[in-house]
This record gives C-alpha cells, structure tokens and sequence, in this order.
C-alpha cells in the first residue's frame, strides 16, 4: 500500500514539474517545430524518471527470481513482432510461398516482389488507383510475419497465367450474335499460341495440386443488362500482360464495330419531356 501511494505521488510530483515546463516552453519558444521537440523530449525524459525510480522501488520489494520471471515475460512481449518476422523469413526461405521477381498480394497490398530481407519484403506495389495491375511506382515493404497472418496470393509462382475479363455491350437492336462471333474470334487470335503452354502447366501443377482445369481456350458470356446486351470475353493471360492484351482486344472490336452497319454499342442516353415536365433515363 505504501508502494503504491509513493508511486501516486511520484507520477503526481513529476507530471505537476513538466506540465510546467511545457508551460514555458509554449510561451518562450517561438519555433513550431522546436517547440514541438521540446515538448516531446520533456515528457520523454519525465517518464523515463518516473520508471526509473518506480522500477528501484518496487525491486526493493521484490525477490530477484520474480524480478527476472517479470522481466523475462515483458521482453518475450516486446519481441514477439521481431520473432514472428524472423520466423516468417526462415518460412519463405524454405517453403517460398513467393520469391523475388513474383506478383503478390497480401493483407490488401499487391505487387512485385523486389527484395526479401530478415525482417521485411520490399514490394513494387501495382494497382491501387492505376487501373489493370499496372506498377504506381511505389515501394511498400510488409513485415515477413504476414505470412503466418494473412492469405498470400501468389499470381506468378507456379501458374503464371490468370483469367481475363473484358465486357462490351451492344444495343438491343444490334445482331448481338455477329457480335459475339467477332469477339470470340478475337480473343481465339491472342490465346492460339498460349493453350499448349498453359496445359502443360495446368498439367505440372496437378503433380502437386488437386486442380483441373477442363477449358483454356477463350469464351464469351451474353448476358442482359440495362442498356442492352452484355458480351464478356473470358480469356487467360500472363499475369504482367493482362493491360496490353486488354487494350488490344479492345481496339480491334471497336474497329470491327465501326466496319459494320448493324452492331452498335449502347450507352446511357437521357429523354426529357418539356411539357410535361417529366425526365426519364435508358
């Protein structure tokens, strides 16, 4: 009980001393930034005092093994961030859920691995507000224990392609069909040379994994939305292509459309009424 009225009085004592000293700090230094240092380096060395003349207190009372079992435990706590990060570093050196050069993401974090040191991996982030996965140009580094805490999405170790999406769509008067025949025909253009590679590495990663993939070659989906008939193309792609790919699909069936007469892609128009008063939308 005395211990912990000292203590009281101690914390009350040295609070009251640099409250004050921050007073005149405020009222004499006219630097913001210096003043603002000051007022961190006061109350920084106010509660260094403070533990250290608490921890000579009450070690007096206490017995060296308790001391030690205290002690030992308060490291352990401090340094389980430190242990996890080494630990995860010794992970992905052994297993190598990724290494440098791959595409990954990570607790919401994605891009291409550059470096991979003891405590930390050092990404190229890619995304984010650049459309299609491409690099912002950013450094990100992400501790090595997200490994044990977070899902890693590998996009390139072992299976380098991904599936690809591009949707257009065309007005309801359009010979949806024809449409859809030249987008397939497009998309069957880019992914000719790819079906033998990525059946040869489905069929490697089926030696390790229990994965099947029935389809590789291009399809298109029709679907009916809003403001008219949805074509999406589905398609594999190398992970780093998908934005050139992407692009080049697109103009060569914006280049189709404008060659032909009944194919037209909606777009949302607006009619209104000015008598009645009335505005409607399509």
């Amino acid at each position: 009980m005395r211990t912990a009225i000292y203590l009281l009085l101690l914390g009350a004592f040295l609070w009251l001393i640099a409250h004050l000293l921050v007073l005149v700090v405020n009222n004499t230094v006219r630097d913001l930034k210096k003043r603002h240092i000051l007022r961190k380096v006061i109350v920084y060395v106010f509660i260094f005092l403070f533990f250290v003349v608490a921890g000579r207190r009450v070690i007096s009372h206490l017995n060296l093994s308790l001391v030690l079992g205290i002690a030992s435990a308060g490291i352990a706590m401090a340094l389980q961030e430190a242990v996890l990060c080494i630990a995860g570093w010794l992970f992905i050196l052994i297993k190598k859920p990724y290494d440098l050069g791959d595409r990954i993401e990570i607790n919401g974090v994605k891009g291409d691995v550059i470096d991979i040191r003891t405590f930390q991996t050092t990404l190229l982030e890619v995304g984010n507000w650049v459309e299609a996965e491409q690099s912002t140009g950013r450094i990100v580094h992400i501790p090595n224990s997200f490994v044990f805490k977070h899902p890693c999405f590998n996009y390139t170790r072992g299976f380098e392609f991904i599936w690809n999406e591009l949707s257009f769509i065309v007005t309801f008067d359009s010979n949806w069909k024809k449409a859809k025949k030249a987008l397939l025909e497009i998309g069957n253009k880019w992914a000719q040379d790819r079906e033998s590679i990525v059946a040869e590495k489905v069929r490697r990663m089926a030696n390790n994994y229990m994965i099947h993939f029935n389809k590789f070659t291009p399809i298109v989906y029709v679907s009916v939305v809003d403001s008219g008939v949805k074509l999406t193309l589905r398609y594999m792609i190398e992970t780093k292509q998908r934005r050139g790919t992407s692009s080049k699909i697109s103009e060569e069936f914006l280049e189709w459309v404008d060659g032909v007469a009944d194919v037209n892609l909606a777009y949302t128009t607006y009619t209104v009424n000015l008598i009645g008063g009335e505005r409607g939308g399509n």
